[in-house]
């Protein structure tokens, strides 16, 4: 399965948007703007504070969860069920000033739908290491400012870590953007408008050879409008947990909406990527797309209570190699070349000051499944279910 083991404005931005654009400057009495973080879960909106002397507030949050899952059809990577720590983080950071910081530090796992499973130790010194995000940003006006750093993507409608998003586990669509990227980004917003643009290392590859960009419209106080993407202008051969090969010599576009109105927020959005044809490792690899689409939904019972939901679609289509004994590999960029899949997911959430519990069930299937990539310890299975509990408190 070549996918990541992974391993991502006013109504848009608060609820599905942009995981970088952070440009709030929060009262002392509100839950600070970043990490960013989707209903409906809440940060803690009484953060602790210290006097930085010419930094201004120094803010201190933090999240520490922990889960536990039972699944269907494991990889011979993986397990039938499981305990780990999910988020062990502190984040520090300044938000008031033309200069401002933010470093985020700890262990992590990323549940995603459709993948194995890997605990937080390893997943955190495979991916993006100890200190997941930081930068320096400077921000000489209220509508301009310029990230320099480790940069969450501008890319997606879900977040990086678990606390941050409606559902425990990521989707099918996550799967196929990038997480962090190491680089320099500037940001303007004013009235309506919210824009981003990045030069990057795309999917953390160390070359900056990414160009990513967002652009929100907020049409009234419930509505809003969201494209963001971004492509490679080179190839590069580096391929890790982090780095997959094919995604990162290649480009992707959302389109998105967002509905945030009473106790509903409803977030759907269409995905298309393009893998390129790359010569790497003494091989040719055929290029390969992929079109889908998502609908991610929250429903408030009251400020406690509420269950969160997500449906998707994805399909590949890989072009064909020549008929020459080794003239190219196929590119597979999801369960097989052509292989298409769906997901359902539901999230029951319940939060109490700092303290938080849920429950999430989800299931995938695969069409045309390559033999090898699917689900079970032989790769044929084309169904996967999984039930999760995660707990915490969110500091």
């Amino acid at each position: 399965m070549t996918t990541k083991t992974r391993v991502f404005a006013s109504a848009a931005m608060a609820a599905l948007g942009s995981a970088a654009v952070m440009v709030a400057t929060p009262a002392a009495a509100d839950a600070l703007a970043s990490p960013s973080m989707t209903p409906p879960l809440a940060a803690n909106d009484k953060p602790t504070t210290f006097d930085g002397g010419p930094l201004g507030k120094i803010y201190v949050t933090g999240a520490v969860s922990g889960l536990a899952f039972g699944q269907s059809n494991h990889s011979p990577f993986d397990r039938d069920y499981t305990l780990d720590l999910s988020n062990g983080q502190v984040v520090v950071q300044t938000t008031t000033g033309p200069v401002q910081f933010y470093v985020q530090a700890g262990s992590y796992s990323f549940p995603s739908l459709g993948t194995p499973y890997t605990k937080a130790s390893p997943t955190t010194n495979a991916t993006f290491g100890n200190v997941p995000v930081a930068y320096v940003k400077l921000q000489p006006t209220a509508e301009v400012s310029l990230q320099v750093g480790k940069l969450p993507t501008l890319i997606g409608a879900e977040y990086a870590f678990t606390f941050q998003n409606m559902n425990i586990e990521r989707g099918l669509l996550w799967n196929q953007e990038p997480v962090t990227s190491d680089g320099v980004q500037f940001n303007y917003t004013k009235g309506a408008v919210t824009a981003s643009v990045s030069l990057n290392d795309g999917f953390y590859s160390n070359k900056y050879n990414w160009v990513s960009g967002l652009f929100t419209y907020t049409f009234n106080p419930v509505d809003s409008f969201t494209i963001d993407g971004g492509f490679s202008l080179s190839d590069t051969k580096k391929a890790t947990t982090a780095t997959p090969l094919l995604q990162n010599n290649g480009g992707i576009l959302n389109l998105s909406w967002t509905h945030t109105q009473g106790p509903w927020v409803i977030n759907p959005y269409f995905q298309y990527t393009k893998a390129s044809s790359i010569k790497a490792f003494g091989s040719s690899f055929a290029g390969a797309d992929s079109y889908s689409g998502a609908v991610l939904a929250k429903y408030s019972f009251n400020p406690e209570l509420s269950v969160a939901g997500r449906l998707e679609y994805i399909k590949t289509s890989s072009t064909s190699c020549p008929k020459v004994p080794g003239a190219c590999v196929q590119s597979n960029i999801l369960y097989g070349p052509d292989s298409s899949a769906f997901s359902a997911t539901i999230t029951p959430t319940y939060q109490k000051g700092v303290f938080f519990i849920r429950g999430e069930a989800s299931v995938v299937g695969i069409s045309k499944v390559a033999s090898g990539s699917g689900f079970g310890t032989q790769g044929k299975d084309k169904s996967q279910f999984r039930a999760l509990l995660e707990t915490g408190v969110l500091f």
